[in-house]
């Protein structure tokens, strides 16, 4: 039954490309997700619907794994549009301002930039935090959640988002964070 399994997958793999194109509408705005943590999630689809088609003689396999990589990808894609929006966050676009900052008065512009607060801050925070804040920086810098798993030797961008989603909490309610901003914006 296992071969059966995976010649449906491998003979169908060309189908998770097909879904996300004609369904994921905007691929530079997805979340928490890259092109290739969606391409893993329709596969883990691909895989559901062999292990879930049942041949009966009227069901066309490519029409039933369509739905399933589709609805996996969309369950994917409201878990991480839910959580965006119900979790109590500092933007990374917001660090990147700070980090950024052209106001000369602005005492963090200097030498006691925003990366000396944000590596003090580290020093006094437990290891998650702390690699949430590194993930910041990394991602304030241009990389991507997959570069930073990379970066961090996360096992994959789910840990990221995890970390990154600590440190915000936690950078947001900072007290010297808070002062920084009311000062920039």
């Amino acid at each position: 039954m296992m071969n059966d399994y995976n010649t449906l997958v491998e003979d169908n793999l060309g189908l998770v490309n097909e879904v996300i194109k004609e369904n994921v509408h905007d691929i530079n705005k997805i979340g928490i997700f890259t092109y290739q943590d969606l391409l893993q999630i329709g596969r883990i689809g691909l895989w559901q619907a062999a292990r879930g088609f049942k041949e009966n003689g009227k069901a066309i396999f490519s029409t039933y794994a369509y739905v399933t990589i589709r609805n996996k990808i969309f369950d994917a894609l409201e878990y991480s549009s839910a959580r965006t929006k119900h979790e109590s966050v500092m933007a990374p676009t917001t660090i990147l301002e700070l980090m950024h900052a052209e106001n000369e008065n602005d005492p963090f512009n200097s030498k006691t930039g925003i990366y000396d607060l944000l590596e003090a801050i580290q020093s006094n925070t437990s290891s998650t935090i702390t690699k949430g804040i590194e993930a910041l920086k990394l991602y304030a810098q241009g990389l991507s959640y997959s570069d930073i798993a990379v970066a961090m030797d996360a096992k994959n961008t789910n840990n990221v988002a995890a970390w990154i989603s600590k440190a915000r909490k936690f950078l947001k309610c900072h007290p010297k964070i808070l002062a920084l901003r009311e000062e920039i914006m």
